[in-house]
């Protein structure tokens, strides 16, 4: 009898993503790699990227959580896949996310063993009064050690399809997540969402105790400007159960 798949865990809304995305050698992500994935890259290129969004409309097995349904998450993730009959399944791997309330990050560490730290947060999100269903700039802030520390983008015009083939896409598209364990086993959980369309970027910039957060070997590579940035619109999610690697 074939295996029941995995019910939905989580379901939301991610909205108004901005993404900036920076070059790093590979030896700095393989620590990291969880057991049974491998590096994924872009056009031989190593990316780790800033991701700066809004969680709305949230419910967690089917549930609304009161004073939950709505919060920022800001995350610095990297990408990897893994191969299942023949096909590629690419993914994302966490390297810390952060949000504003004890409760979510407890789940999060709990049932899938991510790496989620409460921190006051706040965002705004301007929108482009010259420019129908369009969005100015975003501004995702949180404050570490008693500082602030923020990721912001500007945009310009509106928003667009994402091209195939692009560096978009790359980063957008990986549709799984993989948890490194405690044991040093792997969980792997779907994330199901439809495509995003885009904005380009104005400007972009990330203000971030680096070495506090994320440790001094991330410091050299996030203190500069990223390779690329730009602004995905967001849809509803699905995040289902995660499933314990055998390999």
């Amino acid at each position: 009898m074939p295996a029941k798949p995995p019910s939905v865990f989580l379901t939301a809304e991610w909205n108004w993503l901005a993404m900036l995305n920076y070059e790093v050698a590979p030896e700095l992500l393989t620590p990291f790699v969880p057991a049974g994935t491998e590096l994924d890259v872009w056009q031989g290129k190593h990316l780790v990227s800033m991701v700066g969004f809004l969680f709305q409309k949230t419910r967690v097995r089917g549930i609304p959580i009161p004073f939950h349904r709505i919060f920022e998450e800001v995350n610095l993730r990297f990408y990897v896949r893994r191969k299942v009959n023949g096909d590629w399944r690419r993914g994302v791997v966490f390297i810390k996310e952060l949000v504003p309330r004890f409760a979510i990050a407890w789940v999060a560490r709990t049932f899938y063993n991510e790496n989620y730290v409460a921190l006051p947060m706040s965002h705004r999100i301007e929108k482009d009064a010259a420019v129908s269903e369009s969005i100015k700039s975003v501004h995702y802030g949180w404050r570490f050690r008693g500082e602030e520390n923020f990721l912001r983008l500007t945009t310009r015009g509106g928003p667009l399809p994402i091209g195939t083939y692009t560096e978009q896409e790359f980063i957008t598209e990986h549709y799984w997540g993989y948890a490194a364990q405690q044991d040093g086993s792997t969980v792997e959980y779907q994330v199901e969402h439809s495509s995003w369309r885009v904005w380009e970027t104005e400007s972009a910039a990330l203000h971030c105790n680096v070495a506090g957060l994320y440790g001094e070997c991330f410091g050299k590579y996030l203190s500069g400007q990223p390779s690329s940035a730009f602004l995905a619109e967001g849809s509803a999610v699905k995040v289902f159960r995660g499933v314990q690697l055998s390999y």
